[in-house]
This record gives C-alpha cells, sequence and structure tokens, in this order.
C-alpha cells in the first residue's frame, strides 16, 4: 500500500515540477520579451501606422491608405531603392569574393599570431563605418587625397564620390566580416575528406570543386546575405561621402524625415522604412534556412 501511494505521488509530482520550470522559464525571459516589445515593438507599429496614414493638408484629416507605399515604389524613391539593392548586391558579392580566399589563408596559416591578430584586427575593422570611415577615406582617396595626389589619380579617372568609390568604401568593413563569417566554416572542413579525394587520385581543384565548395556553398550565400543587409542598411558612410549624388534608399529616407517632401506626403519616410524592414525580412528568410544548412554539415 505504501509503494503504491508513492508512485501515484510520484507520477503527481513530476507534472508539477515541469510546470514550475515552465513558469520560471517564462519568468526568466520575461524582462527580454519586455524590452523587444518596447524596444522594436512599439516603433514598428508607429512606422506601420506612419506608412498607411495620410494627411489631407486642407483640413488637417487624417486617413489610412496605401498612397505612401505607392509613392514609395515610384520616380526617385523606387530609383533609391533599385540604387540601395545594386550597391549591396554588387559590395556583398566581392566581399564574399575576397573574403573566402583571404580566410582560406589565415585557417592554413602555421603563424597563430598572425592568425589570431588578423582575426582580431577582422573584429574591429568590421564594426569601424560612420563618419570616420568616410573622412579616413576622403583623406587618402578624396580629390584632394594623400594617394590620389601622390599617385595622379585624379588624371586617370579615379572618382572617390561614385558608386564604385562607394562600392571600395563598404568593401573595408564587408571583407572583414566576410572573413569573421566563413572561417568557423573553413574550421569545420574534416581533413578525412581532403584526404580521401587525394588517395582518389583528385587534385586540389577537383577537391574544392566537388567536396568543399558544395559544403561551404550554404556558408558561403548565407554571408553574402549577411554582408547584403550590412550593406542595404548602411547610412552614415554614404551620407558623409556623396550626400545626395547616388540614390540610396536610407538617403531618402534622411531627406525625408528632414521635410524634404511635398506637401501631405511627410509619411513617405515611414512608408520607405517598411519597404527597406520587407527586404530585411526576406534577407533574414533566406540567411536562417542556409545557416542551419550548413550547421548540420559542419558541426
Amino acid at each position: 500500500m505504501t509503494t503504491t501511494l508513492t508512485r501515484v505521488d510520484t507520477a503527481t509530482a513530476a507534472p508539477l515540477k515541469r510546470r514550475r520550470r515552465a513558469v520560471g522559464g517564462w519568468l526568466a525571459v520575461l524582462p527580454l520579451l519586455v524590452f523587444t516589445a518596447l524596444a522594436f515593438g512599439l516603433p514598428a507599429l508607429a512606422m506601420l501606422n506612419g506608412a498607411f496614414t495620410v494627411k489631407d493638408p486642407a483640413t488637417g484629416a487624417t486617413s489610412y491608405t496605401a498612397d505612401n507605399l505607392t509613392n514609395s515604389l515610384q520616380g526617385a524613391y523606387f530609383t533609391a531603392l533599385l540604387g540601395s539593392v545594386k550597391l549591396s548586391a554588387v559590395s556583398a558579392a566581392l566581399g564574399a569574393l575576397i573574403g573566402l580566399p583571404l580566410a582560406q589563408a589565415v585557417v592554413t596559416s602555421r603563424f597563430r599570431a598572425l592568425r589570431e591578430a588578423v582575426l582580431t584586427a577582422s573584429g574591429v575593422l568590421a564594426n569601424f563605418g560612420g563618419v570616420p570611415l568616410a573622412f579616413a577615406f576622403v583623406a587618402t582617396l578624396g580629390n584632394a587625397g594623400v594617394l590620389t595626389r601622390h599617385l595622379g589619380l585624379s588624371d586617370k579617372g579615379w572618382d572617390l564620390y561614385s558608386f564604385w568609390g562607394l562600392v571600395l568604401v563598404y568593401l573595408y568593413f564587408l571583407i572583414p566580416l566576410m572573413v569573421l563569417t566563413i572561417t568557423p566554416a573553413l574550421e569545420g572542413l574534416r581533413s578525412q575528406w581532403r584526404e580521401a579525394a587525394q588517395n582518389n587520385g583528385a587534385t586540389t581543384a577537383q577537391y574544392w570543386r566537388h567536396v568543399a565548395l558544395p559544403v561551404l556553398l550554404p556558408t558561403l550565400l548565407g554571408g553574402f546575405v549577411l554582408l547584403f543587409g550590412i550593406a542595404f542598411a548602411a547610412y552614415a558612410t554614404a551620407a558623409a561621402m556623396v550626400g545626395s549624388s547616388i540614390p540610396l534608399v536610407t538617403l531618402q529616407i534622411a531627406d525625408a524625415l528632414s521635410g524634404n517632401v511635398l506637401v501631405g506626403q511627410e509619411n513617405v519616410a515611414l512608408a520607405l522604412s517598411l519597404d527597406m524592414v520587407l527586404v530585411a525580412g526576406l534577407v533574414m528568410a533566406v540567411y536562417l534556412p542556409l545557416q542551419r544548412r550548413s550547421a548540420r554539415w559542419l558541426a
């Protein structure tokens, strides 16, 4: 009888323990949920409300409509959106192509101090941007920059304040970011795979073509998507360097927020922001599955 009661008590206590753990887990994560709701939820709701709100300049009355979104996908706004997509895609592609061999050189280096120094520098450079980065490039490669004058780059057609000049500046922090992103995946390539390929008569190029690159492809695509997102959201560097000479959606949003819009279109900036959020959402929808797939191979 005592044994039966003990079993019943144990069976009853187990669900109670699980419920307590679940409640404790929710209480532990509650501050994070509250912070997320305040820091991201409220601005997101305000952006959505403003993106679909239009104010009548005559009466001052507000109404809900999709005119702001329609205007954000027309004329100069749409050109700026395409310009940002083009700049981000080109910068991300070059950053991925250059960052892969650099990361491979770091991984295969015999000098541990050099490897750690490169990775540390990449961590610093990947977060170096904004006005200081723009000033550094203007002082170095601008119209009156040090290298521009000494190498006569102006006579050769060099222009820092152009599309390709901005791509060069973006690569300054995108390449280190790609090195940090792809290095763990390169370290996850098993030496047995290379040895098996060599034992079967494969050359180094064949190993990379048929073994390494297919395994690294999800990580490479994920790195490209990550670089695209970083470049797409960048603002301060482009604003300090080119101003409005190159159409970018972030610069258009800044102009709209500063009042440089037509009467009755004050919320076009919020519609442009919503466009950026949708693009960023598509980027993350592609990046997360690729990240999980690469982790499955390289775990």
